[in-house]
């Protein structure tokens, strides 16, 4: 690794974060180079400039739109089972690039973090955003760092933004479901949100339950090879599937007609929402996506997704139809039919 001024290689010496780390003088400086630099290593970010620039023409050779998503990280607690904050951010920001179509590229991250915060903690949530954008194939090129007094924020709150590229010819819109659609989800949901609950540890329920939490770029662009013509596609995050569904009803005025039975959903993620009456429906998922494709493609993607480490459980839930439009209704293993409506209020705060 190297940078731009031989004179930029600042050390960290203290324990704890205090106000000094955000004050733009030497201890903020040291605090960006041994943590921050050292850790993400990215050209970009080791110029040490205020802006990360990139190739126009390198970017045009990839697709003829740029993507761009943002999004703010307040999970509690930061480490959890399975991952931490910073896993979350990455897979989080890189998902909401993938589910359009995008090849996601680069990141943003910018850090608030409360006075007395671990330097050990705030290293390993580094190191975990930095090999979790190895895997997704995308680099942290820009930041920023705040730091405010104790009582003023939860430990750490991260933002981060991302860039990518939408091939030509790509049109995933959550506007585009017809009736006679198939609808795809990849695997067991709820897991997150289960996973978050166990490592509150304020219910006393004993499970093993981890985060679904996973980057879905290359499911995606291994889904888009088999049909370029993919209709809608979204990640399962806060509200559920339950809430994605309930928006491309909305958003493509159709219905969208599920079947419980064919909800993959773990024992343990039944049996905690079972006890705390939740609904897994509505239960955040980190790794999941609900995609909405072709009829005659359906049988074709579903096999390519479950060749993918991420796609081995994926299953068909359901169809669009016409009436009545706006509506997500659930075949239930009763045999009767339930209204899904949208999530109303929120059932774990703090969640993602």
């Amino acid at each position: 690794m190297s940078y731009n001024s031989p004179f930029r290689k600042g050390k960290l010496s203290a324990d704890t974060i205090t106000l000094a780390h955000g004050s733009g003088g030497k201890a903020m400086h040291d605090l960006i180079d041994d943590v921050f630099v050292n850790g993400f290593d990215s050209p970009e970010l080791n110029t040490l400039e205020d802006q990360a620039r990139f190739d126009m023409q390198a970017l045009s050779a990839l697709g003829d739109q740029l993507a761009m998503t943002t999004d703010s990280y307040v999970v509690d607690p930061l480490f959890f089972p399975g991952g931490d904050i910073g896993k979350l951010a990455v897979t989080g920001t890189v998902n909401d690039l993938a589910v359009s179509g995008a090849i996601p590229l680069y990141l943003s991250c910018g850090m608030i973090i409360e006075e007395g915060l671990a330097v050990e903690d705030l290293r390993n949530i580094v190191q975990s955003m930095k090999h979790t954008a190895d895997a997704a194939g995308v680099r942290i090129v820009t930041g920023d760092t705040k730091v405010v007094h104790k009582g003023a924020a939860d430990k750490l709150f991260i933002n981060t933004a991302g860039i990518g590229v939408i091939p030509s010819g790509i049109n995933i819109k959550s506007n585009r479901a017809k009736a006679g659609d198939i609808i795809i989800c990849n695997g067991y949901i709820g897991d997150h949100g289960a996973a978050i609950v166990d490592a509150r540890g304020e219910l006393a329920i004993e499970n093993t339950i981890q985060t679904d939490c996973a980057p879905l770029g290359t499911l995606i662009q291994s889904m888009i090879k088999v049909c370029p013509d993919i209709h809608c596609m979204r990640d399962a995050t806060r509200g559920g599937i339950a809430t994605v569904l309930n928006e491309f009803a909305l958003a493509s005025a159709c219905s969208i007609h599920i079947n419980e039975d064919k909800l993959a959903v773990r024992e343990e993620v039944r049996g905690m929402c079972e006890i705390l009456g939740l609904d897994p429906l509505y239960l955040a998922n980190e790794g999941k996506l609900v995609t909405i494709v072709p009829a005659n493609k359906a049988d074709e993607i579903l096999a390519e997704m479950k060749k993918h480490p991420e796609g081995i459980n994926s299953t068909i839930i359901g169809e669009v139809l016409d009436k009545p439009q706006g509506r997500v209704i659930m075949t239930t293993r009763f045999g009767g039919d339930r209204i899904v409506d949208m999530l109303v209020g929120e059932q774990l705060p703090r969640i993602c």
